[in-house]
């Protein structure tokens, strides 16, 4: 059928992208996913269970595995469906890939119904899902890291050359026909010779790190709850956060918002850095007190701050952060690119169909 060759062509391009890639740089689970979807899982022959999308813009990659197996449904409004919506079609459906950002608590699982068998998410932050609540109910649930890791990385390192070489104020001066050639104007900083400091070495931090090697940084240094193994093999050096902040040239988030982190850098936080230091954020927008940020960027208590996530989401056009020159803001899009966001689809879908029959997830929440 229709779905079963377009599944096809996506696992061949899936299997072309990554071919090349060195072994260091490999997304864990990439190819174990090329693996997987060559072999769905078995499904009762007169058995087609209703599964709901909760973005009718999902890759198609994802709807082509969900199709060789169920009955999909799809929402309809653009640019999000409403929650109204989302609930009314939720009614009686066996699974659903959750593909917004919208909570999914207990009011989205009562208006399921308790024949609800599985859920995926299409995202690696499950800061959304309030997953005890899943969890109590005992319905499996999957989530989407690991695929994402290159792309938001690539995000990472470009919003580091962005701040620190002031690609937002440069923008204005032209936009105000203020383009001046003096030999100081508009001088950003290096990262050759920095030190940078991860919050947070999970996937992403050390694929952030990977990329950065190129550019000749001084020295990594991490933190966390604990040191992680891999960071010798990286070269990075486990730290006090109050060291962190203090030696940093380049502070990048990519811990997941919990009540632990949320505000983690706040005006205590951000006075601990350095004034030649740069801020970005690729995690999420409420680690970040923004009142304080705001402050001190006007101040120059810190160089600059480069942000793919915000707060709220979509942030108001006359939010005082977009007024400022040394702010560079992104509408949260990390994970956007065409083979990242097919390869979550894809492995959302997988989770799904896998959850449906009972299987082991590919990508289960821990």
């Amino acid at each position: 059928c229709k779905c079963k060759r377009s599944a096809r062509r996506y696992l061949s391009s899936v299997s072309c992208f990554y071919k090349k890639r060195p072994d260091t740089l490999v997304i864990p689970g990439v190819k174990m996913l090329a693996k997987s979807l060559k072999n769905l899982p078995k499904f009762p022959a007169d058995w087609r269970p209703k599964v709901l999308v909760t973005h009718c813009e999902i890759p198609q990659a994802g709807l082509d595995i969900l199709k060789q197996k169920c009955d999909v449904i799809l929402t309809q409004g653009l640019p999000q469906p409403t929650r109204e919506e989302v609930l009314k079609l939720s009614k009686g459906v066996d699974g659903i890939l959750w593909a917004n950002h919208e909570k999914l608590n207990a009011e989205a699982l009562d208006a399921a119904g308790p024949q609800l068998k599985v859920i995926s998410t299409m995202s690696a932050g499950i800061d959304y899902v309030d997953v005890q609540e899943v969890k109590r109910r005992n319905i499996p649930l999957g989530y989407t890291p690991s695929v994402l890791n290159d792309a938001v990385a690539d995000i990472a390192v470009g919003l580091c050359i962005a701040a620190g070489r002031r690609f937002h104020e440069g923008q204005l001066k032209i936009a105000a026909s203020e383009w001046e050639r003096r030999p100081q104007w508009l001088l950003g900083r290096d990262i050759r010779g920095s030190t940078v400091g991860i919050v947070g070495l999970g996937g992403i931090g050390q694929t952030i790190i990977e990329r950065l090697r190129g550019f000749n940084v001084a020295q990594f240094l991490y933190t966390g709850h604990n040191p992680k193994p891999e960071a010798e093999k990286l070269r990075a050096t486990f730290v006090s956060m109050d060291d962190l902040l203090g030696k940093s040239d380049y502070v990048i988030l990519t811990c997941p918002l919990t009540p632990e982190t949320k505000h983690l850098i706040n005006k205590d936080a951000l006075g601990k850095m350095k004034p030649t230091s740069i801020l970005i954020n690729v995690a999420r927008g409420e680690i970040v007190d923004q009142e304080a940020l705001l402050d001190a960027l006007k101040k120059q208590q810190i160089f600059a701050a480069g942000l793919d996530v915000v707060t709220p989401e979509p942030l108001p056009a006359n939010h005082p952060l977009l007024k400022l020159p040394n702010c560079f803001i992104i509408p949260h899009f990390g994970s956007a690119t065409v083979q990242t966001r097919s390869d979550m689809a894809a492995v959302a879908a997988l989770n799904v169909l896998q959850g449906l029959v009972g299987e082991p997830m590919f990508s289960p929440v821990p």
